[in-house]
């Protein structure tokens, strides 16, 4: 009985062992078949350029292809649903901007739990929005801009790239820091929200550095400010538009990671050390730079409180703003 039961203890012993060796073992061999990287929103635009570049640079680091797979659709659910509801063994991730946030508080009853049906991997990147104006608004600064919204309330308006997009909360949390009002014009997209804009239609929007430069440089529309707490790389010499008159405004949008809530811890660390790794590479930060974002690659725990923030501050933007969307 003794020999049987020191018998029965080592094998127990070497099943534990095996068992929590297993995640380890299959992160270090992940990934051995192509993964999908999961996109909500159309081709073409900013979102899709940088998950472009990072699943290449990923498919060459790893041996196997990742697969960037568009499903745009209702302000990014549908396709973020499909991460939730993916079989999670790290061989589907979904790439999510600042509407992962936002979503909550717009939309009750989304089909998933922004936080307990994901893991969040790491944030990539961040970029500030810029305040752009048509060129025959007279103000020459943010503080400016504040100043004439006050004197003509309601007699100005700006552009969005549609109800509950980024840019529309920003103005919102714009207006409600400042104590202004402006007439909200939303579009289907950034692009129809330039042009818009650029044609004098609108007088402002928070704009998308690499999509205003070219405009910005013809004159026809004009650079007030940069939206985030620090002033941005892309234009160091750009005040921010806290420093300006609005204490306390600290907007930037970003591009992140988020896995299928039971992904294996192993596996999503290897995922975030990866993509933080292609991140540091001079030719994606250099492509990252001259779009005006910088790259993060945080932790799964750093993007994780992050995005807990995030939630809380457009929570109480949209509940103070009064938004209902239909």
């Amino acid at each position: 009985m003794r020999i049987e039961s020191i018998v029965r203890c080592f094998l127990l012993f070497g099943f534990a062992a095996a068992t929590a060796a297993a995640p380890y073992a299959a992160a270090q061999s992940y990934p051995t078949r192509p993964v999908r990287m999961v996109l909500p929103y159309p081709p073409g635009g900013g979102t899709d350029t940088i998950s472009r570049l990072v699943a290449q640079k990923l498919s060459e680091r790893w041996g196997q292809q990742v697969v960037v797979d568009n499903r745009p659709g209702a302000n990014g659910i549908i396709g973020t649903e499909l991460v939730a509801r993916a079989k999670p063994d790290g061989y589907t991730v979904g790439v999510v901007i600042a509407t992962q946030a936002i979503n909550p508080a717009l939309y009750p009853k989304l089909p998933y739990d922004t936080v307990k049906d994901f893991v969040p991997v790491t944030l990539m990147a961040q970029y500030p929005y810029i305040l752009t104006v048509h060129s025959s608004v007279p103000a020459k600064s943010t503080s400016e801009f504040v100043a004439l919204a006050k004197q003509r309330p309601g007699a100005m308006s700006y552009a969005s790239s549609g109800n509950g997009s980024g840019p529309h909360l920003a103005f919102e949390f714009f207006k409600s820091k400042a104590g202004i009002d402006l007439v909200h014009v939303p579009y289907k997209g950034a692009g129809p929200a330039n042009r818009e804009l650029i044609s004098g239609q609108v007088q402002a929007f928070f704009n998308n550095f690499l999509a205003a430069r070219a405009h910005i440089e013809s004159g026809r529309i004009r650079v007030l400010g940069v939206s985030s707490a620090t002033r941005s790389q892309a234009m160091p010499d750009m005040p921010t538009i806290a420093e300006s008159g609005v204490p306390g405004f600290d907007v930037t949008s970003w591009y992140s990671v988020i896995a299928p809530a039971g992904t294996p811890a192993a596996v999503v660390n290897k995922i975030q050390t990866d993509i933080a790794a292609v991140l540091r590479l001079p030719e994606v930060a250099a492509r990252l730079s001259n779009d005006g974002a910088e790259p993060v690659g945080s932790s799964s725990a750093e993007f994780g409180r992050f995005l807990q923030a995030e939630i809380r501050k457009w929570s109480e933007v949209v509940k103070n703003a009064g938004i209902e969307l239909k």
